[in-house]
Protein backbone atom coordinates (compact mmCIF):
# COMPACT_ATOMS: atom_id res chain seq x y z
CA UNK A 1 0.00 0.00 0.00
CA UNK A 2 1.42 3.40 -1.00
CA UNK A 3 0.69 6.47 1.08
CA UNK A 4 1.30 10.04 -0.15
CA UNK A 5 1.89 12.78 2.41
CA UNK A 6 1.67 16.46 1.49
CA UNK A 7 2.90 19.44 3.53
CA UNK A 8 4.24 22.97 3.00
CA UNK A 9 7.97 23.68 3.19
CA UNK A 10 9.17 27.27 2.53
CA UNK A 11 6.02 28.04 0.58
CA UNK A 12 6.30 24.96 -1.65
CA UNK A 13 3.91 22.02 -1.74
CA UNK A 14 6.06 18.93 -1.12
CA UNK A 15 4.91 15.34 -1.63
CA UNK A 16 6.68 12.39 0.01
CA UNK A 17 5.77 8.90 -1.18
CA UNK A 18 6.01 6.41 1.65
CA UNK A 19 5.41 2.71 1.87
CA UNK A 20 2.81 2.25 4.60
CA UNK A 21 3.83 -0.35 7.16
CA UNK A 22 1.56 -3.34 7.51
CA UNK A 23 0.46 -4.24 11.01
CA UNK A 24 2.68 -7.03 12.33
CA UNK A 25 0.74 -10.14 13.34
CA UNK A 26 1.64 -11.89 16.58
CA UNK A 27 0.18 -15.35 17.32
CA UNK A 28 -1.80 -15.69 20.53
CA UNK A 29 -0.97 -18.36 23.08
CA UNK A 30 -2.49 -21.79 22.43
CA UNK A 31 -3.92 -20.54 19.13
CA UNK A 32 -3.17 -21.92 15.69
CA UNK A 33 -0.61 -19.76 13.87
CA UNK A 34 -2.50 -17.75 11.24
CA UNK A 35 -1.48 -18.80 7.74
CA UNK A 36 -1.54 -16.73 4.56
CA UNK A 37 -0.96 -17.88 1.03
CA UNK A 38 2.49 -17.04 -0.33
CA UNK A 39 0.96 -14.84 -3.01
CA UNK A 40 -0.70 -12.64 -0.38
CA UNK A 41 2.77 -11.75 0.92
CA UNK A 42 4.59 -11.38 -2.41
CA UNK A 43 6.14 -14.85 -2.43
CA UNK A 44 6.31 -17.16 -5.44
CA UNK A 45 4.47 -20.30 -4.38
CA UNK A 46 6.25 -22.65 -6.78
CA UNK A 47 9.72 -21.50 -5.73
CA UNK A 48 8.75 -21.60 -2.07
CA UNK A 49 7.65 -25.22 -2.47
CA UNK A 50 11.01 -25.99 -4.07
CA UNK A 51 12.75 -24.57 -0.99
CA UNK A 52 10.57 -26.63 1.35
CA UNK A 53 11.20 -29.78 -0.72
CA UNK A 54 14.93 -29.04 -0.50
CA UNK A 55 14.72 -28.97 3.32
CA UNK A 56 12.76 -32.23 3.36
CA UNK A 57 15.21 -33.93 1.00
CA UNK A 58 18.39 -32.85 2.80
CA UNK A 59 17.95 -34.28 6.27
CA UNK A 60 20.89 -34.18 8.68
CA UNK A 61 22.93 -37.31 8.05
CA UNK A 62 23.55 -38.15 11.72
CA UNK A 63 21.60 -40.76 13.65
CA UNK A 64 18.11 -39.93 14.89
CA UNK A 65 19.28 -41.44 18.18
CA UNK A 66 21.01 -38.29 19.38
CA UNK A 67 23.13 -40.10 21.96
CA UNK A 68 24.81 -41.86 19.04
CA UNK A 69 25.02 -38.66 16.97
CA UNK A 70 26.53 -36.70 19.88
CA UNK A 71 29.16 -39.30 20.74
CA UNK A 72 30.10 -39.63 17.07
CA UNK A 73 30.13 -35.88 16.45
CA UNK A 74 32.48 -35.13 19.37
CA UNK A 75 34.56 -38.31 19.44
CA UNK A 76 37.81 -36.31 19.19
CA UNK A 77 37.28 -34.76 22.61
CA UNK A 78 39.21 -36.50 25.39
CA UNK A 79 37.01 -37.86 28.19
CA UNK A 80 33.83 -36.82 26.36
CA UNK A 81 30.63 -38.38 27.73
CA UNK A 82 26.90 -37.72 27.98
CA UNK A 83 26.26 -35.76 31.19
CA UNK A 84 22.77 -34.37 30.62
CA UNK A 85 19.42 -35.46 29.17
CA UNK A 86 19.07 -36.37 25.50
CA UNK A 87 16.09 -37.25 23.33
CA UNK A 88 15.67 -39.11 20.05
CA UNK A 89 14.86 -36.58 17.37
CA UNK A 90 12.15 -36.31 14.76
CA UNK A 91 12.52 -35.75 11.04
CA UNK A 92 13.02 -32.49 9.13
CA UNK A 93 10.66 -29.74 10.22
CA UNK A 94 10.39 -26.00 9.86
CA UNK A 95 8.40 -22.83 9.34
CA UNK A 96 8.66 -19.76 7.16
CA UNK A 97 7.13 -16.61 8.64
CA UNK A 98 6.62 -13.31 6.82
CA UNK A 99 5.25 -10.21 8.58
CA UNK A 100 4.31 -12.57 11.38
CA UNK A 101 2.16 -14.86 9.22
CA UNK A 102 3.06 -18.45 8.43
CA UNK A 103 3.46 -18.99 4.69
CA UNK A 104 4.95 -22.49 4.80
CA UNK A 105 5.61 -25.30 7.25
CA UNK A 106 6.81 -28.88 7.00
CA UNK A 107 7.26 -31.80 9.36
CA UNK A 108 6.00 -31.86 12.94
CA UNK A 109 6.39 -28.24 14.08
CA UNK A 110 4.92 -28.91 17.54
CA UNK A 111 7.36 -31.72 18.37
CA UNK A 112 9.81 -30.91 21.18
CA UNK A 113 13.41 -31.73 20.24
CA UNK A 114 16.90 -30.88 21.42
CA UNK A 115 18.14 -27.65 19.89
CA UNK A 116 21.85 -27.73 20.90
CA UNK A 117 23.67 -24.41 20.38
CA UNK A 118 20.52 -22.52 19.43
CA UNK A 119 20.34 -22.45 23.24
CA UNK A 120 23.22 -19.95 23.22
CA UNK A 121 21.06 -17.25 21.64
CA UNK A 122 18.50 -17.74 24.41
CA UNK A 123 21.28 -17.57 27.00
CA UNK A 124 22.59 -14.35 25.46
CA UNK A 125 19.10 -12.89 25.75
CA UNK A 126 18.94 -13.78 29.45
CA UNK A 127 22.17 -11.77 29.81
CA UNK A 128 20.56 -8.92 27.89
CA UNK A 129 17.58 -8.83 30.21
CA UNK A 130 19.98 -8.71 33.18
CA UNK A 131 21.59 -5.64 31.62
CA UNK A 132 18.20 -4.08 30.84
CA UNK A 133 17.21 -4.53 34.48
CA UNK A 134 20.60 -3.24 35.71
CA UNK A 135 21.49 -6.49 37.44
CA UNK A 136 24.62 -6.08 35.31
CA UNK A 137 25.61 -2.44 34.93
CA UNK A 138 27.57 -2.92 31.70
CA UNK A 139 28.88 -5.79 29.59
CA UNK A 140 32.29 -4.12 29.80
CA UNK A 141 32.35 -4.86 33.55
CA UNK A 142 34.60 -7.63 34.75
CA UNK A 143 32.63 -10.75 35.64
CA UNK A 144 34.79 -11.21 38.73
CA UNK A 145 33.24 -8.07 40.20
CA UNK A 146 29.95 -10.02 40.35
CA UNK A 147 31.13 -13.62 40.85
CA UNK A 148 33.62 -13.76 43.73
CA UNK A 149 33.66 -17.52 44.46
CA UNK A 150 36.98 -18.16 42.71
CA UNK A 151 35.62 -18.83 39.22
CA UNK A 152 37.31 -15.66 37.95
CA UNK A 153 40.34 -15.55 40.23
CA UNK A 154 43.87 -15.28 38.90
CA UNK A 155 45.77 -12.85 36.71
CA UNK A 156 44.14 -14.08 33.49
CA UNK A 157 40.53 -14.85 34.41
CA UNK A 158 40.14 -11.74 36.55
CA UNK A 159 40.37 -9.61 33.37
CA UNK A 160 37.39 -11.30 31.65
CA UNK A 161 34.33 -9.15 30.93
CA UNK A 162 30.73 -10.13 30.27
CA UNK A 163 31.07 -9.12 26.60
CA UNK A 164 34.05 -11.45 26.19
CA UNK A 165 32.06 -14.40 27.54
CA UNK A 166 29.17 -13.48 25.23
CA UNK A 167 31.44 -13.22 22.18
CA UNK A 168 33.34 -16.40 23.10
CA UNK A 169 36.72 -14.70 23.12
CA UNK A 170 37.47 -14.76 26.86
CA UNK A 171 39.88 -17.74 26.84
CA UNK A 172 38.67 -18.53 30.36
CA UNK A 173 40.73 -21.40 31.72
CA UNK A 174 39.57 -23.91 34.28
CA UNK A 175 37.14 -26.73 34.96
CA UNK A 176 33.37 -26.65 35.38
CA UNK A 177 31.10 -29.61 36.17
CA UNK A 178 34.07 -31.94 35.68
CA UNK A 179 35.00 -30.74 32.18
CA UNK A 180 38.28 -28.94 31.45
CA UNK A 181 38.13 -25.99 29.08
CA UNK A 182 40.99 -27.42 26.99
CA UNK A 183 39.13 -30.72 26.43
CA UNK A 184 36.26 -28.98 24.60
CA UNK A 185 36.84 -28.97 20.82
CA UNK A 186 40.65 -29.29 21.09
CA UNK A 187 42.82 -28.30 18.12
CA UNK A 188 43.70 -30.99 15.63
CA UNK A 189 47.42 -30.50 16.23
CA UNK A 190 49.27 -31.57 19.35
CA UNK A 191 48.31 -33.77 22.25
CA UNK A 192 46.84 -33.43 25.71
CA UNK A 193 49.96 -31.91 27.25
CA UNK A 194 50.09 -29.28 24.48
CA UNK A 195 46.45 -28.35 25.10
CA UNK A 196 46.71 -28.37 28.90
CA UNK A 197 49.80 -26.19 29.09
CA UNK A 198 49.14 -23.84 26.17
CA UNK A 199 49.74 -20.12 26.42
CA UNK A 200 46.57 -18.25 27.30
CA UNK A 201 45.41 -15.55 24.88
CA UNK A 202 44.58 -12.06 26.10
CA UNK A 203 40.81 -11.89 26.73
CA UNK A 204 39.00 -10.32 23.79
CA UNK A 205 41.61 -11.15 21.15
CA UNK A 206 40.79 -14.67 19.84
CA UNK A 207 37.40 -16.33 19.43
CA UNK A 208 37.16 -20.00 20.35
CA UNK A 209 33.82 -21.83 20.27
CA UNK A 210 33.81 -23.56 23.64
CA UNK A 211 30.85 -24.94 25.60
CA UNK A 212 32.68 -25.04 28.94
CA UNK A 213 33.09 -21.27 28.81
CA UNK A 214 29.48 -20.86 27.68
CA UNK A 215 28.43 -22.89 30.71
CA UNK A 216 30.56 -20.60 32.87
CA UNK A 217 28.44 -17.74 31.53
CA UNK A 218 25.24 -19.63 32.39
CA UNK A 219 26.58 -20.34 35.89
CA UNK A 220 27.50 -16.68 36.37
CA UNK A 221 24.10 -15.45 35.19
CA UNK A 222 22.39 -17.89 37.57
CA UNK A 223 24.18 -16.18 40.45
CA UNK A 224 23.36 -12.70 39.13
CA UNK A 225 19.64 -13.49 38.75
CA UNK A 226 19.70 -15.55 41.99
CA UNK A 227 17.26 -18.05 40.53
CA UNK A 228 17.32 -20.80 37.87
CA UNK A 229 17.66 -19.48 34.32
CA UNK A 230 14.74 -21.56 32.96
CA UNK A 231 12.50 -19.71 35.42
CA UNK A 232 13.99 -16.37 34.33
CA UNK A 233 13.42 -17.19 30.67
CA UNK A 234 9.86 -18.35 31.34
CA UNK A 235 8.77 -15.36 33.43
CA UNK A 236 10.66 -12.61 31.64
CA UNK A 237 10.27 -13.72 28.02
CA UNK A 238 8.60 -16.97 26.99
CA UNK A 239 5.30 -16.36 28.81
CA UNK A 240 5.19 -12.84 27.39
CA UNK A 241 5.47 -14.07 23.79
CA UNK A 242 2.83 -16.75 24.30
CA UNK A 243 5.20 -19.72 24.08
CA UNK A 244 3.82 -23.15 24.93
CA UNK A 245 4.42 -24.93 28.21
CA UNK A 246 6.31 -27.76 26.48
CA UNK A 247 9.86 -26.33 26.24
CA UNK A 248 12.50 -27.29 28.83
CA UNK A 249 16.03 -26.13 29.65
CA UNK A 250 18.33 -28.77 31.15
CA UNK A 251 21.77 -28.89 32.74
CA UNK A 252 24.21 -31.69 33.50
CA UNK A 253 23.34 -34.22 36.19
CA UNK A 254 25.89 -32.83 38.67
CA UNK A 255 25.53 -29.13 37.79
CA UNK A 256 24.10 -27.92 41.08
CA UNK A 257 24.86 -24.71 42.94
CA UNK A 258 23.50 -23.08 46.08
CA UNK A 259 22.18 -19.53 46.19
CA UNK A 260 20.45 -17.93 49.18
CA UNK A 261 20.26 -21.33 50.83
CA UNK A 262 18.48 -22.88 47.84
CA UNK A 263 19.95 -25.67 45.73
CA UNK A 264 19.39 -25.01 42.03
CA UNK A 265 20.48 -26.41 38.69
CA UNK A 266 22.90 -24.47 36.50
CA UNK A 267 21.88 -25.10 32.88
CA UNK A 268 23.99 -25.52 29.76
CA UNK A 269 24.30 -23.32 26.71
CA UNK A 270 24.32 -26.28 24.34
CA UNK A 271 23.78 -30.02 24.14
CA UNK A 272 26.99 -31.67 23.03
CA UNK A 273 27.21 -33.43 26.37
CA UNK A 274 23.43 -33.51 26.69
CA UNK A 275 21.17 -30.82 28.12
CA UNK A 276 20.35 -27.42 26.66
CA UNK A 277 16.93 -26.23 25.51
CA UNK A 278 14.41 -28.78 24.23
CA UNK A 279 11.77 -26.90 22.23
CA UNK A 280 9.34 -27.01 19.31
CA UNK A 281 9.75 -25.24 15.96
CA UNK A 282 6.68 -23.14 16.79
CA UNK A 283 8.25 -21.77 19.98
CA UNK A 284 11.54 -21.18 18.14
CA UNK A 285 9.61 -19.15 15.57
CA UNK A 286 8.06 -16.99 18.32
CA UNK A 287 11.55 -16.22 19.61
CA UNK A 288 12.69 -15.32 16.09
CA UNK A 289 9.64 -13.10 15.57
CA UNK A 290 10.48 -11.21 18.76
CA UNK A 291 13.93 -10.45 17.38
CA UNK A 292 12.54 -9.56 13.96
CA UNK A 293 10.42 -6.95 15.74
CA UNK A 294 13.48 -5.56 17.57
CA UNK A 295 12.60 -7.01 20.95
CA UNK A 296 8.97 -5.90 20.95
CA UNK A 297 5.95 -8.22 21.17
CA UNK A 298 2.67 -6.52 20.38
CA UNK A 299 2.86 -3.37 22.56
CA UNK A 300 5.46 -4.61 25.04
CA UNK A 301 9.19 -3.96 24.69
CA UNK A 302 10.57 -7.18 26.19
CA UNK A 303 14.19 -6.69 25.15
CA UNK A 304 15.55 -3.17 24.76
CA UNK A 305 16.56 -1.97 21.32
CA UNK A 306 19.85 -0.90 22.87
CA UNK A 307 20.55 -4.52 23.75
CA UNK A 308 19.50 -5.66 20.29
CA UNK A 309 22.07 -3.34 18.71
CA UNK A 310 24.80 -4.42 21.10
CA UNK A 311 24.05 -8.14 20.73
CA UNK A 312 24.16 -7.94 16.92
CA UNK A 313 27.37 -5.91 16.69
CA UNK A 314 30.18 -7.91 15.04
CA UNK A 315 32.97 -8.82 17.44
CA UNK A 316 36.52 -7.79 16.60
CA UNK A 317 38.09 -11.30 16.60
CA UNK A 318 35.23 -12.72 14.51
CA UNK A 319 32.98 -10.29 12.58
CA UNK A 320 30.58 -13.18 11.89
CA UNK A 321 29.72 -13.45 15.59
CA UNK A 322 27.97 -11.11 17.99
CA UNK A 323 26.58 -12.01 21.40
CA UNK A 324 25.94 -15.68 20.59
CA UNK A 325 24.18 -14.82 17.35
CA UNK A 326 25.82 -15.60 14.01
CA UNK A 327 25.93 -12.65 11.60
CA UNK A 328 25.92 -12.94 7.80
CA UNK A 329 29.10 -10.90 7.46
CA UNK A 330 31.96 -11.51 5.00
CA UNK A 331 33.95 -14.58 5.99
CA UNK A 332 33.79 -18.35 5.88
CA UNK A 333 30.19 -18.46 7.19
CA UNK A 334 28.81 -15.86 4.77
CA UNK A 335 25.77 -16.83 2.72
CA UNK A 336 26.86 -15.25 -0.53
CA UNK A 337 24.36 -13.05 -2.31
CA UNK A 338 22.13 -12.63 0.77
CA UNK A 339 21.85 -9.47 2.91
CA UNK A 340 24.61 -8.92 5.45
CA UNK A 341 22.15 -7.87 8.16
CA UNK A 342 20.73 -11.40 8.40
CA UNK A 343 21.45 -12.98 11.79
CA UNK A 344 20.76 -16.46 13.06
CA UNK A 345 20.96 -18.98 15.89
CA UNK A 346 22.62 -22.24 14.91
CA UNK A 347 22.79 -25.65 16.57
CA UNK A 348 24.30 -29.10 16.00
CA UNK A 349 22.36 -31.32 13.61
CA UNK A 350 20.99 -28.47 11.50
CA UNK A 351 18.82 -26.45 13.89
CA UNK A 352 18.42 -22.81 12.82
CA UNK A 353 16.43 -19.68 13.64
CA UNK A 354 17.14 -17.19 10.83
CA UNK A 355 16.02 -13.55 11.06
CA UNK A 356 15.99 -11.41 7.89
CA UNK A 357 15.01 -7.85 8.90
CA UNK A 358 14.73 -6.25 5.45
CA UNK A 359 12.41 -8.99 4.24
CA UNK A 360 10.21 -9.20 7.41
CA UNK A 361 11.17 -12.87 7.41
CA UNK A 362 11.80 -15.54 10.05
CA UNK A 363 12.87 -19.03 9.01
CA UNK A 364 13.07 -21.99 11.37
CA UNK A 365 14.51 -25.22 10.07
CA UNK A 366 15.30 -28.38 11.99
CA UNK A 367 17.49 -31.35 11.11
CA UNK A 368 18.70 -29.86 7.83
CA UNK A 369 22.17 -31.01 6.79
CA UNK A 370 24.14 -28.04 8.22
CA UNK A 371 26.33 -27.44 5.17
CA UNK A 372 23.20 -26.94 3.05
CA UNK A 373 21.74 -24.03 5.05
CA UNK A 374 23.19 -21.35 2.75
CA UNK A 375 21.77 -23.07 -0.32
CA UNK A 376 18.41 -23.49 1.40
CA UNK A 377 18.24 -19.80 2.33
CA UNK A 378 19.16 -18.81 -1.23
CA UNK A 379 16.19 -20.84 -2.45
CA UNK A 380 13.91 -19.12 0.08
CA UNK A 381 15.13 -15.73 -1.11
CA UNK A 382 14.61 -16.68 -4.75
CA UNK A 383 10.90 -17.07 -3.91
CA UNK A 384 10.59 -13.51 -2.60
CA UNK A 385 9.17 -10.93 -4.99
Amino acid sequence: MIKKTFFIVAGLLVCFTLKAQEVQYFPDRNASWVEKSPGDLSINQKKLKEAVDFALNNEYSGSRDLRIAILKGFEREPFHEILGPTKKRGGPAGMIIRKGYMVAHWGDISRVDMTFSVTKSFLSTVAGMAVDQQLIASTSDRVGDYIWDGTFDGEHSSKITWSQLLQQNSDWSGSLWGIKDWADRPPREGGIDDWKFRDLREPGTVMEYNDVRVNVLAYSLTHVWRKPLPLVLKEELMDKIGASTTWRWHGYKDAWTEIDGLRMKSVTGGGHSGGGIFISAEDMARFGLLFLNRGKWKDQQIISQKWMEEALTPSVPNPSYGYMWWLNQPGNRNWKGLPENIFYASGFGGNFIVVCPDQDLVVVTRWLEPRRIGEFMSQVFSALD
